[in-house]
């Protein structure tokens, strides 16, 4: 998933590359992410940095400070309740209309990406789960044809993907959510009703792990 700098324009790789860092929680919830510190990261000038930040703020990716400081949210409970409502309400649906027009070559790649999740859950992988977890829903979204929907669940992703990081470390990676089997059949069986309530399992599973992770967060 790394972006190489050299692939896309400057500011639009920065931009890619912070984004994927907070995305996989590479950033912790409350870490402050300052420009010189994206320059010295990325090794980028300050234009492409300050530019990176003023876009994953607009994205509510990073909160400014009263005191201008940015810094990664820090999300509490209801936030994280509120981004898993908003979830609930496209990802099934991004899952269904995705079954319907999936074809067999698709199936097998996410097949194989499955593995790869359960292999880094066997050994307590969490980076490698953060990223493959994330390669196998985008891979079935962009399946849906739907580039709205698909932009609004990437701008979700984004916001909780450091407190998703936060339970990894609490819990290591073995009650991580799974439930790509059920979805995997549904998908491959073109029926949009199964994918939809597979999906929408797979994401009760990860909020019932957050809330017992801590009641506030």
């Amino acid at each position: 998933m790394q972006q190489k700098l050299s692939k896309v324009p400057e500011h639009q790789a920065v931009y890619l590359r912070l984004r994927e860092r907070i995305l996989l929680g590479k950033y912790a919830p409350g870490e402050p992410v300052t420009i010189h510190g994206l320059c010295a990261d990325l090794g980028v000038g300050m234009t492409p940095a300050r530019e990176a930040i003023r876009r994953l703020s607009a994205e509510n990716a990073l909160e400014t400070l009263g005191n201008r400081r940015v810094v990664v949210p820090n999300l509490s409970i209801q936030h994280i309740e509120d981004l898993y409502f908003l979830r609930f309400q496209i990802e099934p649906e991004l899952a269904a209309r995705a079954a319907k027009v999936i074809e067999k070559q698709s199936i097998e790649t996410l097949r194989l990406i499955d593995l790869e999740i359960d292999d880094a859950i066997s050994r307590g992988d969490v980076d490698r789960y953060l990223e493959r977890n994330n390669a196998f829903h985008t891979a079935i979204y962009q399946r849906a044809d739907a580039p709205i929907l698909e932009r609004a669940v990437k701008s979700l992703w984004v916001q909780f993907g450091p407190s998703v990081r936060v339970v990894c470390g609490r819990y290591g990676t073995s009650s991580l959510p799974d439930k790509h089997s059920d979805l995997l059949d549904a998908l491959s069986a073109n029926d949009p009703e199964k994918a939809a309530i597979a999906l929408r399992d797979d994401l009760k599973q990860g909020l019932d792990l957050i809330k017992l992770s801590c009641p506030k967060f």
